[in-house]
């Protein structure tokens, strides 16, 4: 599963070209959209739930991802008007990191107005990633293919196209077989998520938390 990604050819993209590539195909007709989110700790620089989180302040941080509501109620209804279906899957390592902690609070806004979002436990790919880690990528329909790439501080940077249909269908097909492997996302937010503590914010010392 995902054996030919490694290798594949692609094209750099800096940020606002990626940006700006993805919303042109988002519109061209394509079926739908797929996400693979693998990494565990990154920053949001200019997201105000994570600058909240960032600086300590979970209830904060929680409240700003609510306001988020309609603008992701916005996406999903457009989604339905251009015929694109949304699929997420997110890995989760254990324990719990404070970036994926904070960052599922947000995805549970995105599953109240409608988001179709899947939790998979890293302990049960441990065979496909033996090699290497599962892909990070946003899959536009079987058109192109983007590997979101980070700076070496956490923060967005880009990403890698990919264009060859080959290799855009069999990441589509590992992405379909581990999302039928997912877990429910409520059912592991409630189980998992609910009963932490409010984590431990970036560079924050040992004992300075928000509070929930």
């Amino acid at each position: 599963m995902f054996d030919s990604f490694p290798g594949g050819a692609s094209e750099r993209l800096d940020r606002p070209t990626y940006h700006a590539d993805l919303g042109r195909i988002y519109s061209s007709g394509i079926d739908f959209l797929n996400k693979l989110e693998r990494g565990q700790h990154f920053k949001e620089r200019g997201f105000p739930s994570w600058e909240a989180f960032a600086d300590g302040d979970w209830e904060r941080a929680l409240s700003l991802a609510d306001e988020r509501r309609e603008d992701y109620a916005r996406e999903i209804r457009r989604a339905s008007e251009l015929g694109v279906t949304h699929r997420r899957l997110r890995v989760v390592e254990f324990p719990v990191t404070p970036y994926v902690q904070w960052e599922l609070f947000v995805l549970r806004v995105r599953v109240d107005v409608g988001d179709a979002i899947r939790i998979i436990d890293a302990r049960g790919i441990s065979s496909i990633e033996r090699r290497h880690p599962v892909p990070e990528v946003v899959i536009l329909g079987d058109v192109v293919m983007y590997e979101v790439v980070y700076d070496e501080d956490g923060n967005a940077a880009g990403a890698n196209r990919y264009t060859d249909s080959s290799l855009i269908r069999e990441t589509n097909a590992g992405f379909d077989a581990l999302y039928e492997r997912g877990e429910g996302f409520s059912d592991f937010f409630d189980r998992e998520i609910v009963p932490l503590a409010p984590p431990r914010a970036p560079g924050t010392p040992t004992g300075l938390r928000g509070s929930r």
